[in-house]
């Protein structure tokens, strides 16, 4: 199984780009992870909310095919603990799917074309982050979620 997460917007903040490196470095040795990065808008000042995520919409979902399956990081989704979240992982895996696609939505979330065509949502937290934090949240979870399927001691249950 391949992993993708869809990103919106390159992130300028130093200390997430280097902690985001270290993990995805570190996943590479479990699993296939891709990272695409759609561009952020521009001129979006011209735009009103809705046009912003239509536009962000239709650049996710260029990235999807209908075989993939596709889950919102989205604050209404279901919330899991580290274990709970590795067992998600691990059923993803057992299921046959050949790409599980995570995507973080722009600052007003997802178009409705996007929460139609998506399989599930998933919350990292009730609490909001920025979604330049969630990328690093992420994957150090889908990281952590690969050393709990393998018994290994970076989670210490």
């Amino acid at each position: 199984m391949k992993i993708t997460l869809i990103l919106n917007g390159k992130t300028e903040d130093d200390y997430i780009i280097k902690g985001y490196t270290v993990y995805e470095q570190r996943l590479k040795h479990y699993i296939s992870f891709e990272t695409i990065v759609i561009p952020a808008l521009k001129n979006t000042k011209a735009l009103s909310i809705e046009q912003q995520k239509q536009k962000e919409g239709e650049l996710i979902l260029k990235g999807v095919q209908p075989s993939d399956k596709l889950i919102l990081l989205d604050e209404n989704g279901k919330e899991h603990n580290s274990v709970g979240f590795s067992d998600f992982i691990q059923k993803e895996m057992n299921s046959g799917i050949k790409n599980v696609i995570f995507v973080v939505g722009g600052p007003y979330g997802f178009s409705e074309e996007v929460y139609k065509r998506a399989n599930g949502k998933i919350a990292l937290s009730k609490m909001t982050f920025s979604h330049q934090m969630v990328r690093l949240f992420f994957v150090e979870q889908l990281y952590r979620a690969m050393t709990i399927l393998r018994n290994e001691p970076y989670h210490h249950l």
